[in-house]
């Protein structure tokens, strides 16, 4: 279906003067201030009049949180945990590790976390009656409004978060876990060190404690890390651990060189001093191969994607121009594996069809909707044609590739939904939802175990969001 749902409306400013039980809802209560009619939010095309206020639309998620754990985090990882493959029935209860930039380098830490109690409803995509606003989530805080609804449907309350922090000399410039071993992870420091980490104690005591939120600062724990690896001349921000092959993995630095690490136990690893080297400038982002145990890509600030295979020398098979400007990030599709995403500083972000590449012009598809540097981009685990993008325009996108405009269901939703429905008409086909509300977005990850959830890290903390329409793995009879 062609819907597209938006996190940000535009409404009158409301007087400050409100209690907390007016706030819910799109528009002033205030019988001597007439509301004006909600529109669409458009980041780099609309303005805020004076007297306006941007507001989130609540009914366009089935669940959002925000909570935040101290310093701003730059990277963080949802772990893999043992509570079901598939979930769908709040409420949720989500594991992570996230690293810290703290103001001076000994105060970072990498914090080992526990969030449960995460709440929500399933919310219909055609709505029976127009929306009252009545229906709340959490689009500012933790500390969310009660919602009746929810506790009828999908649990109530305040999201709980139990945090461990383990002491990490430097900010962390990205923190991955192993999926087979999701205790392992690796981090990156801004000291040019990677470091690999044992968190099986610290998650143990979190998946055997009460879900009763902690008093106060964790104590920042000191621990040594499996190893620490400074063979790096630079620092680096890329790192990624391989899926098919358990505890192999790469490291790239600024420098434009690539360690290839082999585990010798569970507890040590073999860093292979000489480097793969073919780029001219800053490695920025790694990926391995969802197929292929030897082969990975990297993308650099050289505009170039070089995939390469470990069994044949330390230069890349082949490498393509793929974006015009610093290429940062990029996605390996794990349920189409032809398929590679990148994001550029130019804002732009492309889909590459790795058959292609021979031919030439490997790109198959090509947006511009993003003006300012692309951050990060995933692909969905559970759809292979969607994917979700953050950019430093605080926007976090979702898109469907395989979504075409087609005018007479878009006729059909519109008279469905009446007034309700008051979206620009030059925006792609392909764009399913704009998430609002962050600065400086930074990462996000799709959980792989509950379809549909989002989380994303930025400059005043993480949000956790399900919008209400990236919901067609879910079963219908789901909360």
């Amino acid at each position: 279906a062609v819907i597209k749902w938006f996190a940000a409306s535009r409404t009158q400013r409301r007087p400050k003067e409100r209690t907390r039980t007016q706030k819910k809802g799109n528009g002033s209560s205030s019988s001597s201030i007439p509301s004006l009619p909600t529109k669409v939010w458009q980041p780099g095309v609309d303005k805020l009049e004076e007297g306006e206020e941007l507001q989130c639309d609540p009914t366009a998620y089935n669940s959002l949180h925000a909570f935040h754990i101290g310093w701003p985090c730059l990277s963080f990882d949802i772990l893999r945990d043992t509570l079901g493959l598939v979930r769908n029935e709040f409420p949720y209860t989500a594991y992570f590790v996230a690293g810290s930039q703290a103001e001076k380098p000994s105060w970072n830490s990498i914090g080992v976390f526990k969030v449960s109690n995460i709440s929500g409803k399933r919310r219909e995509l055609v709505p029976n009656k127009p929306a009252t606003g009545d229906e709340d989530a959490d689009g500012e805080s933790s500390d969310s409004d009660d919602d009746s609804d929810d506790e009828e449907e999908g649990g109530s309350g305040t999201p709980i978060l139990q945090l461990r922090k383990v002491a990490h000399q430097g900010c962390v410039n990205r923190i991955r876990a192993m999926s087979q071993n999701p205790h392992i992870c690796a981090s990156w420091a801004d000291t040019g060190h990677v470091q690999v980490w044992d968190f099986r104690s610290h998650l143990n005591a979190l998946a055997e404690s009460e879900t009763v939120a902690g008093h106060g600062a964790p104590q920042v724990l000191n621990q040594s890390p499996l190893v620490k690896f400074g063979g790096h001349k630079d620092e680096g921000y890329a790192i990624d651990w391989n899926p098919v092959a358990p505890g192999r993995l790469v490291s790239g630095d600024c420098n434009s060189c690539i360690h290839l690490w082999e585990p010798a136990s569970d507890a040590t690893w073999n860093v292979d001093p000489n480097p793969f080297i073919g780029h001219a400038a800053s490695v920025e982002d790694l990926q391995w191969s969802p197929t292929e145990s030897d082969v990975f890509a990297s993308c650099s600030v050289d505009g170039n994607i070089a995939i390469w295979d470990t069994r044949v020398g330390k230069s890349a098979l082949m490498s393509f121009k793929a974006h015009n400007a610093d290429v940062n990030v990029i996605s390996w599709n794990r349920l189409a594996s032809c398929l590679l995403a990148s994001g550029s500083d130019d804002g732009t972000f492309s889909i590459h069809d790795l058959r292609l590449l021979k031919g030439g012009d490997s790109v198959v598809a090509h947006f511009e909707y993003h003006k300012h540097p692309v951050t990060s981009i995933e692909w969905s685990p559970h759809e292979g044609s969607t994917l979700a993008v953050s950019s430093a325009d605080n926007q976090l996108t979702i898109w469907d590739l395989s979504l075409e405009k087609d005018e007479e269901e878009e006729a059909e939703f519109k008279a469905k939904t009446r007034e309700q429905v008051n979206a620009p008409e030059d925006l792609p086909p392909q764009l399913l939802f704009i998430h609002q509300g962050q600065k400086d977005l930074k990462e996000l990850h799709w959980h792989t175990q509950v379809p549909g959830m989002i989380v994303s890290t930025a400059a005043d903390g993480f949000n956790i969001l399900m919008p209400s329409n990236i919901q067609s793995t879910l079963p219908q009879d789901a909360v």
